[in-house]
């Protein structure tokens, strides 16, 4: 792991780093807040998974998370979206190809050979995390934003006791039934819908274990509310008696103005699920 930068930050540390990943083939960056803290202590994750388009950086810069991670004193990862590089496989449109992963294990050519983002995300990066920042990998939670917001439920849902808590801003909540999601899955994983469902937190969150909070934001005025379908996983939450708030905020969009302004409430929700209490 290399530094690209660190720069302090409420008398915390935001750093960039580089890395080889082996998941993806191909180098990396992501970004870690980490909060000033005793030295004998050891930090809990909580993971930002961001949007299509984006990077690590644009979180990191918009969704202002470091004064309440300081606050609680949480390390905070900002992964990026895909793989990056000219070598790497990618797409005309905005939604396909790098930053549009969508946190999944590519099946088909050509994206088999990179876009291996649930591995890196599960694995490869949380090792890399663990191995060199003081951080207690046994307390984690997630969160994101749109795309990263159905990956942050998706983790959850699949890995069941690794995260204490979930949130989402204005998550897609069931892709297999949306334009954000169908031309994705049909791209990345081929035509088997058996597949496709292990990718749709709406499904998954049928059987799924886990047992933490789950905390969902949408504004009244998300452009791409028709794309989410919010609907269909509170009404699969609500079924199964999960413990799941969902919120429809008046007047606000889909963007990080949205993020920043109930920022504080989900770290506060997160930081509850952390430390119990």
């Amino acid at each position: 792991m290399d530094i690209v930068s660190e720069n302090k930050m409420f008398d915390g540390v935001q750093g960039v780093y580089k890395h080889k990943s082996t998941s993806l083939k191909c180098s990396m960056n992501f970004a870690v807040f980490m909060p000033n803290a005793p030295r004998n202590t050891q930090i809990p994750v909580l993971w930002f998974l961001s949007g299509l388009t984006c990077t690590h950086e644009n979180a990191m810069l918009k969704a202002g998370m470091q004064k309440f991670a300081q606050l609680h004193k949480i390390a905070v990862v900002f992964p990026d979206t895909s793989p990056r590089g000219k070598n790497i496989p990618d797409d005309d449109s905005y939604d396909l190809g790098q930053g549009a992963g969508f946190y999944l294990n590519a099946t088909q050519s050509p994206w088999k050979e990179n876009y291996q983002m649930w591995d890196y995300l599960i694995s490869e990066l949380p090792s890399v995390i663990e191995k060199n920042f003081n951080v207690d990998i046994s307390r984690q939670s997630v969160m994101g934003h749109s795309m990263g917001g159905h990956g942050a439920l998706l983790l959850a849902f699949q890995m069941n006791i690794k995260f204490r808590s979930v949130s989402a801003f204005a998550p897609i909540c069931n892709p297999m039934e949306s334009d954000w999601g169908r031309k994705q899955f049909s791209a990345y994983l081929g035509s088997d819908k058996n597949l496709w469902e292990n990718y749709d937190a709406s499904v998954v969150a049928q059987q799924t274990n886990f047992s933490g909070p789950i905390l969902v934001d949408t504004g009244s005025n998300d452009e791409y509310i028709d794309l989410l379908l919010i609907d269909s996983l509170s009404k699969v939450l609500k079924e199964r008696k999960m413990n799941a708030i969902f919120r429809m905020n008046n007047g606000y969009d889909h963007s990080y103005y949205f993020i920043a302004t109930f920022m504080e409430e989900h770290m506060n929700f997160h930081a509850k699920a952390l430390f119990g209490n």
